[in-house]
């Protein structure tokens, strides 16, 4: 699974689109962007998509469909990113074959034994960190001690699946997090807020290729 190490998620402020956010991403050297669109209509959803999609093609970035396995497959993303309320993994993977990336979201150990009923994910995007405004209703607080928990318990249960760390991640947080051991990034807000997004996305980018 490539390019998984910094995962960007698209939203949108008073100054940028959907697509806007994808953009600067990729401008700054990522290369993988989950579009993320809570509230849009399918329409707006699937036409964003193929925006974004072609986007990432250009720019040799995996794509990923937030919660919508219907219009991943129809579109042929990379993969989709499933919540914990969300249709299951084992669903998806039967609908979507082997080709796909798909992720899941968890808070604990027990969400991550759930996701591993019958067909285990990909990936595991684990948070969130802190608080975080791009998402609402967002579950318990991790912080550093939380990741720490959930890591040593899936080794010691011999799960190895990539933990994505996501929610509320700014780049003076990057260091301690992989020192706790998750194996990738997610962040969407401290690139959308930076006074310079593009550049403070690339220093994100180099400051992880230091540390892993």
């Amino acid at each position: 699974m490539k390019n998984h190490k910094l995962q960007f998620i698209t939203h949108y402020t008073d100054r940028y689109s959907y697509i806007d956010s994808a953009r600067i991403a990729l401008e700054g050297g990522c290369r993988w962007v989950q579009l993320r669109m809570k509230e849009a209509s399918e329409e707006l959803f699937e036409e964003t998509a193929l925006v974004v999609q072609s986007m990432c093609k250009e720019h040799g970035a995996t794509f990923i469909i937030d919660d919508n396995v219907a219009l991943a497959k129809r579109i042929g993303a990379d993969g989709v990113h499933l919540g914990k309320g969300d249709m299951p993994i084992a669903e998806a993977r039967r609908i979507l074959g082997e080709r796909y990336i798909i992720g899941g979201t968890v808070n604990t150990f027990d969400d991550v034994l759930y996701h591993m009923q019958g067909t285990a994910p990909d990936y595991f995007g684990c948070g969130p960190f802190r608080h975080t405004s791009t998402k609402r209703n967002i579950a318990p607080i991790l912080g550093l001690e939380g990741y720490r928990t959930i890591i040593r318990l899936m080794r010691a249960n011999n799960i190895d699946i990539p933990i994505v760390a996501i929610g509320g991640i700014c780049k003076a947080d990057i260091p301690e997090l992989l020192e706790c051991g998750v194996s990738g990034i997610a962040i969407s807000g401290s690139i959308l807020n930076a006074e310079h997004p593009t550049q403070e996305m690339t220093e994100i980018i180099s400051t992880i290729s230091t540390l892993i």
